[in-house]
């Protein structure tokens, strides 16, 4: 029987201040624009591992609100998982993973991130149950 094709499960959090306005992220690898988040450890909860990739990435401390989203990139085989998530201590700061951190105001995201990503933090300042989404890297895609 030939080996099935494994899956990675990542998680990221939307951050979102009292003024409304999203913590993100730009990526030193790619210099993307995106939610901070990243690979699930093989020994955290999912709320464990949003929490530790946001404070790793930010420097903020937060606490998780509630899952908003599933995404899978067809294309890489990753699964993230997304929550909304309630900013504590700490101030954005930069990290070896980021050379930009700021709050953005949910109006520009869709100019500064690809859709596969914007649409996390779309899905993430409505009240609407979690979604399920599929996209390619880049844009949505049917799945």
């Amino acid at each position: 029987m030939p080996e099935l094709p494994k899956h990675s499960v990542s998680v990221a959090g939307i951050v979102v201040n009292s003024d409304g306005r999203v913590l993100v992220i730009r990526r030193a690898d790619n210099g993307h624009w995106e939610p901070p988040g990243g690979v699930l450890e093989l020994d955290e909860s999912f709320e464990h591992g949003v929490i530790r990739e946001i404070a790793e990435e930010t420097g903020v401390h937060a606490t998780v609100d509630r899952l908003t989203g599933v995404y899978k990139n067809m294309n890489r085989g990753v699964v993230a998982l997304v929550f909304r998530c309630i900013p504590g201590d700490g101030e954005p700061a930069t990290s070896d993973e980021t050379t930009s951190v700021r709050w953005a105001d949910p109006a520009e995201i869709a100019k500064l991130m690809d859709p596969a990503y914007a649409v996390r933090i779309t899905d993430a300042l409505t009240d609407a149950p979690p979604v399920t989404r599929a996209h390619d890297g880049v844009d949505l895609v049917n799945a």
